[in-house]
């Protein structure tokens, strides 16, 4: 009895969660680039004009990637053994109950149907500005509304049950790729204010690397030699931003050397940017 207890079990629990993990995986994976998109239009440029495209940023999120699954290894490990250990301390209550609700289809394609509306919390926190009982209401609207029947008439068949699962695997993982844009949004907007990276943006391939710009013939500091961040290359042009102005720019490799590179350089506390656009203002505002 216990080979068979294990197969219907455990075994069965791993398989469904190996089901749902790899759609989460790939829809969050398809949705990040247009948080990449959105991070780096906050400077006023496309990820192409700093030389950002699929392959490149894929490079820069593998050791991300990597120490991503190494933590999710171990946190499904963790649910994996707690159903179990809550199975057996129950008696089988517990995977009974499982059962029950999952031969119920009204009321596992309930359960889904709320999930999926659940996971347009973060498009709706991108494109407005909700309370959060209104986005409570929306995602519970859209649930019954749109995904429940559907849901219900999947659960007829296996195909339809693993259609579901699909479906609200890659719902989820785009729902979480949602939030992921807002908070790289979000970051990048501070980090043209204060010239800081969160912890977020180095893990989401965005470097925060600061040089000073030499003439590439004389090799004299330009721009008073203050610091500028250096956003990429692209066709033959580097893409600054000069934290100082709050402006971007580019100028030609071949005349551009890098000088005194840092990554992630300390900042003093109260720092921001924008001091010579500030005093351009004053003046501008008493010239007038």
């Amino acid at each position: 009895m216990e080979p068979a207890e294990e197969g219907s079990g455990v075994l069965a629990m791993i398989e469904r969660i190996g089901s749902i993990i790899v759609p989460i995986g790939v829809a969050f994976y398809a949705v990040l680039y247009l948080g990449v998109e959105q991070m780096y239009g906050v400077f006023g440029i496309s990820p192409q004009q700093a030389g950002i495209d699929q392959s490149v940023l894929l490079g820069r999120l593998m050791g991300t990637l990597i120490l991503l699954l190494l933590v999710i290894a171990p946190l499904l490990g963790l649910v994996v053994g707690v159903g179990w250990l809550a199975d057996k301390v129950t008696r089988g209550a517990v995977g009974k109950a499982v059962t029950a609700v999952r031969r119920r289809p009204w009321v596992a394609a309930l359960l889904a149907a709320l999930w999926c509306g659940a996971t347009y919390w973060g498009l709706l926190s991108l494109v407005g500005d909700l309370e959060i009982a209104a986005m409570v209401v929306v995602a519970v609207g859209l649930g019954v509304l749109t995904f429940l029947v559907p849901f219900r008439l999947l659960r007829r068949k296996p195909v339809g049950r693993a259609g579901m699962k699909v479906l609200t695997g890659a719902l989820t993982g785009i729902g979480l790729g949602f939030l992921l844009i807002l908070q790289m949004a979000l970051g990048a907007v501070e980090m043209q204010e204060t010239g800081r990276a969160n912890d977020l943006l180095p893990y989401v391939g965005f470097q925060d690397q600061w040089a000073v710009i030499k003439d590439a013939d004389g090799d004299k500091p330009l721009y008073d030699g203050r610091w500028m961040m250096l956003l990429g290359e692209s066709q033959g042009t580097y893409v600054f931003y000069d934290c100082d102005k709050l402006e971007t720019f580019r100028r030609p490799i071949d005349g551009t050397l890098l000088g005194n590179l840092q990554l992630q350089p300390e900042r003093e506390a109260g720092y921001k940017c924008g001091t010579l656009a500030e005093q351009g203002e004053a003046q501008a505002s008493e010239g007038q």
